[in-house]
């Protein structure tokens, strides 16, 4: 399959069911999906026709129905289904955040300490998250690192956080260098 082209809001669209999907048991509505990405229902009614056309969301009718992404739509994304996969929990302020695991970590910046930042792809709901907010991730299933610091943007569209980090430790609490 040809990785297809979205438009922003599709990409929009597609991205938030995806996230949502991943932590129910049951189809998404739009209600739900226009909540989250603050857009009017109406709109993610329209975007759901084409994904539909396109292949990528399936809609199960009926009043406990709503919408399922389908194995294109993870596909398209780029991302992987999570159904097997080890998670990487999530701490904000302190507190665990449910619902929300890490895909990926990127850093730059690590060989200065004063501006090594980190990218979190982040599956689950991101409007969670705030920036100024202090955030812990880990321990990472293959390795046990913790890495910790202050949002400085979350990027909805992309699911993306953005961070200033401010400590990383290996599995026995030491310091990462």
């Amino acid at each position: 399959m040809s990785t297809l082209q979205l438009t922003a809001s599709q990409r929009r669209v597609l991205t938030s069911l995806v996230n949502l999907a991943e932590n129910a048991d049951r189809p998404v509505c739009g209600r739900e999906i226009a909540e989250a990405i603050d857009r009017n229902p109406g709109t993610v009614r329209n975007q759901m026709q084409s994904l539909r056309n396109l292949q990528l969301v399936e809609g199960v009718p009926g009043p406990k129905g709503g919408y399922v992404p389908t194995d294109g739509a993870y596909e398209t994304l780029g991302v992987e289904q999570m159904d097997d996969a080890a998670s990487t929990p999530v701490e904000r302020e302190g507190d665990p955040v449910d619902g929300v695991t890490i895909e990926e970590i990127d850093l730059s910046s690590v060989a200065n300490p004063e501006l090594c930042r980190a990218e979190f792809v982040v599956r689950g709901e991101l409007s969670t998250f705030d920036a100024g907010d202090h955030v812990t991730v880990g321990p990472t299933p293959a390795t046990g690192l913790r890495i910790s610091g202050t949002v400085d943007a979350a990027n909805v569209d992309g699911n993306t956080l953005l961070v200033r980090v401010d400590g990383m430790e290996t599995p026995n609490g030491e310091p990462a260098t």
